[in-house]
């Protein structure tokens, strides 16, 4: 079950990771969401190994949509970043 809530996590994370850092990182919706739902996967790795938070509890978790929403917006800066044009 814990697969399947970070990819619920992560469409969520994406749209609001977005929400919080506009810009012109490209790619649109699909991108966005995709690009959620790795980071929801970052956040709960770093969450699970570096700060022993544990998994996915529930659906309802604090730590854990922090955790899809700070990977998400890692990951679309990192986007942003290697897409970004050279003027």
């Amino acid at each position: 079950m814990g697969i399947l809530t970070w990819i619920l996590f992560g469409l969520i994370a994406g749209a609001i990771a977005k929400l919080i850092m506009p810009g012109n990182q490209g790619g649109g919706w699909l991108i966005t969401i995709i690009l959620g739902i790795i980071g929801a996967f970052i956040g709960g790795a770093i969450g699970v190994y570096i700060l022993h938070w544990g998994d996915v509890d529930s659906f309802w978790n604090f730590r854990s949509w922090i955790l899809a929403i700070g990977g998400a917006l890692i990951v679309l800066w990192i986007y942003g970043m290697a897409t970004k044009k050279s003027t």
